[in-house]
């Protein structure tokens, strides 16, 4: 009869083996993973989670990612590959994921490598440089790191992912946006036409401007658009034009902004005098749309230069045109007159050698999400069904028929974002060194946010928590502290509001404080959100304005330092700045004072309408035009900032604190708060919070004793514990 202990002992073992092996193949099919970051950086937002679940086509991500990577491009790649899963995980059966080996390797594996670099290099993703380190030595080499995603006939490429940030979001995205572009090329009825102007009496002085290709580029490009249309349901309808009559390239000139090109005879080329054109036109119900197929460039000592265009690079530019056209993305109205600033870069700026206004990054982080329609309230009306419409620093007044056209547009549901600027900041015309003046900017608009319920102070917002300016050696190194730059953290970031849950620390330029008209506001129907404030060592600059650093200096009084609110928005019913009004008259415009004498009759527009409206009196006609007192649900953004849209306070990519904060603030206005939530995951500006010297000191003892000998305890306690058992144990069986 064998020991019952030795039994017993054999028997847990048994069990515990048991258990251990179940427990590993329910973890095959079952599993859970738990994000303990505070931003939830390594789970998928509600947003991709719904791009994938709502496929209704295959989609397929094919990753192109060279393995054994130093870091910090081996972590990339890892939290790529549990993107990848956190996404089927959340998909359907539609959604599938393969990463393709690209790294040489002995025997059979090279074979299949090269097959995937050419995979790869077919679908437009190219190896890119990176920095290495090796025995000792800084080292660069080329390395693929990119993905494909392909739905249906429809591709978009990630060419390089150098990083984590942002890299949900850029996935997410484009999913939606292929998502999207499926829907919006089923139901086009209409073709995009495409027609290349490129003449074939160019061909024989091609070689004598260094475009010895030029007569293969027709060939190239109509390859392209047949590509395209296989990919894209056939939306091109493409033609080739070969004009090389004067008259024609004239008027094609004018129309289509295209290069017309004259050359004299070249007797000892056999070459007669001629003139051509190069270039692509698109049109769509409308929208006209041009690109250059010879460009020439000035370069120094060496002169004019000419280039020719190269059909794979085109695609991508056809492409974007096309999205744009169709309506792939959401629109949003960009008020472009009185004043406002150029969305994109300002050549007439840049002609006469001056500073330039354009807003070329904001334009082009809008771009990416939105389609933008500019709108010139002086010859054109807001269309109906407009979500949102950014105002950017107007300097122009607005006459009450054009507040009229904003006011209504807001009663009808769309959301107004007005970044605007409480001075006109005009430089001086001579003498170098001199000061801009800056005047007080009475455009109209600020009675109509007064009656929406914030008005604007004719002042700037100066604060000690501002941004610090590094001085170059040869002014005495050290910080400068730029008062009018003020350092938004987190104590002056509301963060309850789902777009603004991340946005740790901003930096403003220039701003202007806000106050809510109470008396104004129906609390019943308006929700008053305040964003953004100052800090509590903030004081104003009022009257004379100079933000020469040198000249500012902070109060010395405390009294004399309060927090000023800096941004609101503004949710709800609001009521007509026209109600109980009559409707204004719309003032005569260049196009209205015109009077073109027409046919037949030989009468001018304005007496023409004179006569129809006696006509209309004496039929007794009468229209009554109705004025929408009370808006839809709508929303209202006001800063007082225009500073924060200028390029020097942005970055191209969308992953700084500003842009993020901008982005967002248009997705909530446009209903995309899941889209603003994951775009705000990683702050690349994330300030601590301010404590007192005594806290500090507190922390510092914590963590470089307090620590320590708690450890010691610990193991102390552990060892205690442990002998105690020993000698129970020992009791026990005597021993």
């Amino acid at each position: 009869m064998g020991n019952p202990f030795i039994k017993e002992h054999y028997f847990k073992f048994i069990l515990y083996t048991a258990v251990i092996v179940l427990v590993n193949i329910v973890g095959l099919t079952l599993f859970f993973r738990a994000d303990l970051t505070q931003n939830k950086i390594y789970s998928l937002s509600d947003a991709s989670k719904e791009a994938v679940a709502t496929l209704s086509e295959p989609l397929s991500i094919n990753v192109f990612f060279s393995r054994d990577l130093p870091a910090p491009h081996n972590n990339t790649e890892r939290y790529l590959r549990d993107l990848m899963v956190e996404y089927a995980a959340s998909a359907g059966k539609l959604f599938n994921y393969t990463f393709y080996n690209v790294s040489s390797e002995e025997g059979d594996l090279t074979n299949q490598a090269d097959n995937n670099r050419e995979i790869a290099k077919n679908f437009g993703i190219q190896p890119v440089q990176i920095r290495v380190m090796e025995n000792d030595e800084v080292k660069f080499k080329n390395a693929y790191m990119g993905l494909v995603i392909v739905h249906g006939d429809l591709i978009e490429r990630i060419a390089a992912i150098t990083a984590t940030d942002g890299l949900e979001y850029q996935l997410t995205t484009a999913i939606q946006k292929l998502n999207n572009k499926v829907s919006a090329l089923l139901r086009q009825k209409d073709k995009i036409g495409v027609t290349m102007y490129l003449s074939s009496s160019l061909n024989p002085i091609a070689p004598l401007i260094g475009l010895d290709q030029l007569p293969q580029l027709a060939p190239g490009i109509q390859k392209v658009i047949g590509n395209l249309n296989a990919k894209n349901l056939d939306i091109f309808d493409f033609k080739h034009m070969d004009v090389q009559t004067p008259k024609e390239l004239e008027v094609l000139a004018k129309k289509y902004d295209l290069m017309a090109m004259s050359w004299p005879a070249i007797p000892d080329k056999n070459i007669a005098a001629g003139q051509g054109a190069a270039g692509i036109v698109m049109e769509y119900k409308g929208d006209v749309s041009t690109l250059p197929l010879i460009s020439s460039v000035e370069l120094p000592i060496i002169g004019t230069t000419y280039q020719m265009a190269d059909p794979k690079a085109l695609e991508d530019e056809l492409i974007r045109i096309m999205e744009k056209m169709i309506g792939i993305n959401k629109d949003i109205g960009y008020l472009s007159d009185h004043g406002s600033p150029i969305l994109g870069q300002d050549r007439m700026a840049m002609m006469q050698g001056r500073p330039g206004n354009g807003l070329q990054v904001f334009n082009q982080l809008l771009s990416s999400r939105y389609g933008i329609k500019p709108i010139a309230l002086k010859e054109s009306s807001i269309p109906d069904g407009l979500n949102c419409l950014v105002i950017a620093k107007p300097t122009q007044p607005f006459s009450d028929y054009e507040l009229f056209q904003i006011d209504q547009a807001l009663m009808k549901g769309t959301n107004i974002a007005f970044f605007a600027d409480a001075f006109n900041e005009i430089m001086p015309q001579g003498g170098m060194g001199m000061p801009p003046q800056y005047t007080p900017l009475d455009t109209g608009l600020e009675k109509l946010l007064a009656h929406y319920g914030v008005s604007m102070k004719p002042a700037y917002v100066l604060d000690k928590e501002a941004y610090k300016h590094q001085l170059p050696p040869n002014q005495g190194g050290g910080e400068q502290t730029i008062y009018f730059a003020p350092m938004l953290k987190e104590g002056s970031i509301n963060n309850a509001p789902k777009f603004m849950n991340n946005i740790k620390g901003l930096v403003a330029m220039q701003i202007s404080p806000l106050t809510l008209e109470q008396e104004n506001i129906n609390s019943d129907q308006v929700t008053a959100t305040r964003l953004l404030t100052s800090s509590d060592q903030a004081w104003l600059m009022e009257g004379m304005i100079n933000l020469n650093p040198m000249f500012i200096t902070p109060p010395i009084a405390p009294e004399e330092l309060s927090t000023y609110d800096l941004a609101y928005i503004l949710e709800g019913r609001f009521t007509s700045y026209f109600a109980g009004k009559a409707i204004p008259e719309k003032e005569l415009g260049e196009k209205e004072m015109e009077t073109p004498m027409e046919t037949g009759p030989n009468k001018s527009k304005i007496s023409k309408n004179k006569e129809m409206e006696a006509g209309a009196k004496a039929l007794g006609l009468v229209a009554q035009n109705r004025i929408i007192e009370s808006s839809k649900p709508t929303k209202i953004f006001v800063l007082g900032c225009s500073q924060m849209l200028q390029d020097n306070m942005l970055d191209p990519g969308g992953r700084s604190t500003n842009s993020t904060f901008l982005l967002n603030v248009i997705d909530h206005l446009n209903g995309e708060d899941n889209i603003a939530a994951m775009r705000s995951k990683q702050q690349t500006l994330n300030p601590l919070t301010d404590i007192t010297p005594f806290f500090r000191t507190i922390i510092k003892t914590v963590n470089i004793a307090v620590l320590p000998i708690l450890v010691v305890l610990f193991g102390l306690g552990v060892l205690i514990l442990r002998n105690a058992r020993k000698k129970k144990i020992s009791k026990m069986f005597n021993v």
